[in-house]
Parts: C-alpha cells; structure tokens; sequence
C-alpha cells in the first residue's frame, strides 16, 4: 500500500508535479487536502504557477485522486477538474485505515480534529491549510499536515508532501528528498 499525500498547491504545477515525478507515480491513490488550484490574495505566485497546467495534470493523472475542499477552492475551479472536490471532508477507508482528509480551515482547533477523529473512528486524520508540517499521535489517531507542496510557512521555508507506505508516514522536503518527519502507525 502506498499513498501520496499533498496540501495547498495553490495552483503550482511546477510542485504538483516535481511530487509525482519524485514519489506519487507508483502510489496506489493520492490524497490532497486542499487549496488545490488558486493561489489566495495573501500568498505570493511562483514561476511553477499555472492552474491550468494543474488542472491538466490531476485530469490526466494515472493514480486516483481524491480531494478535500479548501478555503481557496471555489466551484468555479472545482468545475474544471474532472472528478468531485469532497468538502468539508474526504473519508477513505483503504487497506484496513480509516483515513479522514479535510482542509483544516473548519476543523481548526486540536481539540476539533480530536473530536472528528474519535467520532469518526480514524487510523489517520490528515489537513492542510496551515502550510507547515504536522505529524503526531494523539489518542488512537496519527495527526498528519503535509505542508504545503509550494508555499511552505515552515521557519526554514522548506516545501513538503508526505508519502503513507507500510504503515509508515514519512513527510519529505520536496527539493531534496529528506524526510523531515516520520512516524509507523
């Protein structure tokens, strides 16, 4: 089992698809939490950003993929991808996990992802909207932010996805492979 793991590519084909290239193209399905196509009034815009090369990229995309609605993502660019922007959250159940993906802008408080995850029953609750990285259990559920795959708010800047294989999370630093954080389920 294999999954890639990607939040707020804010429209940046350019890190859509240096993950792919790097990790998500012999994953079993992709998950992405959000702010998938506009790049936000508050967030800068990189030489990689073309929503419409993205559109075109996830449409083609050989690997199922499945996307929790965020705060950025209007019907208007849902209408371009060709499979549903799930909101306010995806739940996939694959290889035995309860996995929850949303946003994370109306589940924000820690105390809110406890009570979701718990009610849910969840192996894994992933978010994004925060743009840094996040990975820690808490209860009976593995907390999980990917970062942002281009914009990243981390103190040292780095751009991050995450990979779930074997029951392991790994989040890597999408320039130079590292993984920054791991944690086996």
């Amino acid at each position: 089992m294999k999954i890639g793991i990607i939040s707020d590519t804010h429209g940046h084909e350019g890190a859509w698809q240096t993950a792919f290239d790097k990790a998500f193209h012999d994953a079993d399905m992709i998950l992405h939490a959000g702010d998938v196509l506009y790049h936000g009034p508050r967030n800068p815009m990189k030489a990689d950003y073309n929503p419409a090369g993205l559109v075109a990229k996830i449409n083609s995309c050989p690997v199922p993929v499945i996307i929790a609605k965020g705060n950025c993502d209007s019907s208007v660019d849902a209408s371009c991808l060709e499979l549903p922007v799930q909101a306010p959250y995806a739940y996939v159940v694959y290889d035995g996990l309860r996995i929850i993906v949303t946003h994370g802008d109306s589940v924000m408080t820690d105390a809110e992802k406890d009570k979701m995850a718990a009610h849910l029953k969840a192996d894994l609750f992933i978010s994004g909207h925060i743009h840094t990285t996040v990975l820690e259990k808490r209860g009976k559920t593995v907390f999980l932010n990917p970062g942002s795959a281009a914009l990243s708010k981390r103190e040292d800047g780095r751009n991050t996805y995450a990979v779930l294989e074997d029951r392991t999370v790994k989040i890597y630093d999408i320039d130079t492979d590292e993984v920054l954080m791991q944690y086996t389920m």
